[in-house]
């Protein structure tokens, strides 16, 4: 059977402990013109479904939690009800396109079908259209999303043929075949964790090493059930999403980068950090120590593993220096921040929990994530993650990509994530919050490009003409 990993599970017990949370991710592609007809969209979609089987599946949960829920065939799967048309009214703008993602983005995708939704949105300026890719958190992260594209889209402007498709919905388990199944791993489980021992005992050092750094790593990220200072910014959520877009050359975040010799995520982390202090002194709020904590998603996936559709990402839990006035110092901090947070094996205990939890009853590793993530939520303000976007020209029917926007949604008492995607030269900054606790969404996007723009100026001349790279690498989502 095909299991959800604990990771991806956890993406739907996070939706069920919030009742006005939508997990879904998204990203939104918009296209030069004309926008195709409905019939010549649904067969250029329908001729690639045979590469995303996940697109035909669903999730199906074992009887009592006695397992991990698994994907099953949909047989009564319907292409149409998946893709969805609509027009932005006049004038068209971004402002409109971005109320539009913000509606799309509010409502959940439906549990009893397969978990995504694809808009064509008609109506752009210049003559342009746009497609806004839905999917759950828990079907893929946002470095997956990149494999989405690069086999939904073409590489040229000449469409390539249909893929062969004989695909027929497998015979589906029944719950008694399910709650044997799980019974099974569950028997399992002693013995698997005896061989773990024996591997262990067999390499003492390596062991020893191992559980040190996931001792160091673990304390680290128990940092995010230590209540952080209140603040407006963070709280219970309504169920409406406002959406916002900002827009800058990924050269100017990258000059900034190599003049403080720095990361270019250090260099988005700090005009992050800027832009949520400036809101807060807006709101006449004091931004004080470790009020912002935010959630930076890790990407931990292997070469191997690059087109395997699910979540492979560990987190780095960094407080933001928003207390602190001037933005290089604010960048600085940042870095050494991470630079830590990297010495103390966060990123690795994150990977070695989720590792341990396969080893572990599910029903019991459930019960602990939907504690965890009431109790953490606490100490979280935002989440903020940064996806490098498909790396060459993508086009969809003969119709070039112009730029593709992202979207990360937010749950429980988190009121913002920011998400930055990279593609073709262009960096885009979306930001998610609360409809009714945050309406500065547009505000804070065009800080955060502000925040950046500043840094350049006063940055000293580079010692290094070492280009920086993405050290952080982070996928979503969600």
């Amino acid at each position: 059977m095909d299991y959800l990993s604990p990771l991806d599970t956890s993406f739907l017990d996070a939706e069920d402990e919030d009742p006005h949370a939508s997990l879904a991710i998204a990203s939104v592609a918009v296209l030069d013109g004309p926008p195709p007809g409905q019939a010549e969209f649904a067969a250029a979609i329908r001729g690639r479904l045979a590469l995303v089987p996940r697109y035909r599946q669903k999730v199906r949960r074992i009887p009592f939690n006695l397992g991990r829920p698994v994907w099953i065939d949909d047989p009564d799967f319907d292409l149409d009800f998946h893709l969805r048309r609509t027009a932005l009214a006049e004038p068209g703008d971004d402002a409109a396109l971005e109320r539009l993602i913000g509606r799309i983005m509010s409502q959940r995708l439906d549990r009893d079908r397969p978990l995504w939704e694809t808009w064509l949105v008609e109506g752009l300026p210049e003559g342009r259209w746009a497609l806004v890719s839905k999917v759950h958190h828990c079907m893929l992260d946002g470095v997956t999303g990149n494999e989405l594209y690069r086999l939904i889209c073409d590489s040229g402007p000449k469409p390539r043929r249909s893929v062969p498709d004989r695909w027929q919905p497998g015979v589906p388990s029944d719950d008694i075949d399910l709650t044997l199944d799980a019974l099974g791993q569950l028997a399992r489980i002693p013995f698997d964790q005896a061989r773990w021992l024996a591997g262990a005992l067999r390499e003492p050092m390596r062991a020893t090493r191992q559980i040190g750094a996931l001792t160091r790593g673990a304390a680290a990220l128990a940092g995010a059930f230590v209540p952080a200072p209140a603040t407006s910014l963070a709280g219970p959520l309504g169920r409406a999403r406002r959406y916002a877009v900002a827009r800058m050359p990924v050269d100017e975040i990258r000059a900034v980068a190599e003049a403080h010799e720095v990361t270019i995520n250090d260099v988005y982390l700090a005009a992050v950090a800027g832009a949520l202090r400036r809101l807060m002194l807006q709101r006449g709020e004091e931004p004080r120590v470790g009020a912002i904590r935010t959630l930076v998603p890790v990407n931990v996936r292997t070469e191997n593993a690059r087109h395997v559709f699910d979540n492979r990402v560990a987190s780095l839990l960094v407080d933001l220096p928003v207390e602190l006035e001037d933005g290089v110092d604010r960048l600085r901090a940042v870095h050494e921040r991470i630079g830590d947070l990297r010495a103390r094996h966060e990123v690795e205990a994150g990977v070695a929990l989720v590792a341990m939890a396969d080893r572990e009853p599910f029903a019991a590793v459930s019960l602990l994530v939907r504690a965890a993530l009431r109790l953490s939520q606490r100490g979280l303000a935002t989440v903020t993650t940064n996806v490098p976007g498909p790396p060459a020209p993508l086009y969809i029917l003969g119709r070039p990509i112009r730029e593709i926007l992202p979207y990360v949604p937010i749950a429980e008492r988190l009121r913002i994530g920011v998400a930055v995607m990279t593609f073709a030269g262009q960096a885009a900054v979306g930001v998610t919050t609360d409809f009714a606790s945050v309406p500065e969404a547009g505000e804070l996007a065009g800080a955060i490009v502000d925040e950046v723009r500043r840094l350049a100026p006063a940055a000293p001349p580079a010692r290094s003409r070492k280009r920086a790279t993405m050290a952080i690498r982070v996928a979503e989502l969600t």
